[in-house]
């Protein structure tokens, strides 16, 4: 397993999602995951140590967890499968091993809160991770593929036209 860090949650500009940014501890690849809005406010209040006047639903969980006598070890994104994230809360609770599925931004909302480690599984960082340094030597050139048809359509414009004088067609 890796152990990761929440880096940012960023909010995307086409839809109501965040994203939240896990970092590798030991290396530069970040592994994103979409949120929903009402869940990246839940890791970012705890993030920021914004006080609110009443526990929120992770806030709940928490101490219900607490009240039973039960202990969060760690929480744990497990599997990737059709573009969906896994994760599991694992914890003790009266000397019993429990590992309760759980949605990722749920899980990380209450690590967040227990100030628990969050793991990937090697498989899912394999399968999902990015290095931004592979994203940055590709990006903007014509070999990645997004900018083919930019090249394309300024490769095929006919450039003499721009000497001729004004007012005159002819080529």
């Amino acid at each position: 397993m890796v152990e990761v860090t929440i880096d940012s949650i960023r909010v995307s500009l086409m839809s109501q999602h965040r994203v939240v940014i896990l970092k590798d501890v030991d290396s530069d690849r970040y592994l994103p995951i979409w949120i929903g809005p009402c869940e990246a406010d839940a890791i970012t209040v705890t993030l920021q140590e914004v006080e609110v006047s009443r526990p929120l639903t992770h806030d709940l969980l928490k101490n219900v967890i607490a009240e039973m006598g039960g202990e969060v070890e760690h929480i744990v994104v497990s599997d990737l499968r059709n573009d969906v994230f896994y994760a599991r809360i694992v914890m003790e609770l009266r000397g019993k091993h429990l590992e309760i599925d759980a949605r990722p931004s749920d899980a990380l909302a209450l690590a967040v809160r227990l100030h628990v480690p969050i793991y990937i599984e090697d498989g899912v960082m394999s399968k999902a991770a990015v290095l931004p340094d592979d994203e940055l030597e590709t990006e903007g050139t014509a070999t990645d593929g997004k900018l083919d048809a930019f090249t394309d359509f300024v490769e095929s414009l006919d450039l003499d036209d721009l000497d001729a004088p004004e007012g005159n067609d002819e080529k």
